[in-house]
C-alpha cells in the first residue's frame, strides 16, 4: 500500500515546477533588445517632467481598501439576505453578529477620520 502523502507531495513538486518551467522558457525564448527609449520611464506613454516619485496621501488609499472591504462583506450578506427566511436562528444570530463587526469597523475607520476626504 503506498503512502496517500505521496501525491501531496508529487502534487506540490508539479505545482511548483510548472511555473518555474514558464518562466525558465520565457526567459530563453524572449526577444532581448534593450534600448535607451524602451528603459525610460513613463506615465500612459507621456513624457515624464520633474521628479518621478511624487508622495501621495496614503488616506487615498485607506479610503479605498475600506471601501473595498465593505463591498465585499456586502457580497458575503447577499446570499444570506436572500435566505434569511430559510435559515435556522442560529445562522440569524451569526449574520447578525457579522454585521455588527462590521458596524464596529466602520465605526472606527469614522472615528479615525478615515471616510474624510480632504
Amino acid at each position: 500500500m503506498q503512502n496517500p502523502w505521496i501525491y501531496v507531495g508529487l502534487f506540490m513538486i508539479v505545482g511548483m515546477l510548472i511555473p518555474i518551467a514558464a518562466l525558465v522558457v520565457a526567459r530563453l525564448l524572449a526577444p532581448r533588445k534593450p534600448n535607451a527609449i524602451k528603459q525610460s520611464t513613463y506615465e500612459c506613454g507621456i513624457e515624464t517632467v520633474g521628479d518621478n516619485w511624487v508622495q501621495f496621501k496614503a488616506q487615498y488609499y485607506i479610503f479605498g481598501l475600506v471601501f473595498l472591504v465593505f463591498d465585499v462583506e456586502t457580497v458575503f450578506l447577499f446570499p444570506w439576505a436572500v435566505s434569511l427566511n430559510k435559515l435556522p436562528l442560529f445562522a440569524v444570530f451569526e449574520g447578525i453578529i457579522f454585521i455588527l463587526i462590521l458596524l464596529a469597523g466602520l465605526a472606527y475607520a469614522w472615528k479615525k477620520g478615515m471616510l474624510e476626504w480632504v
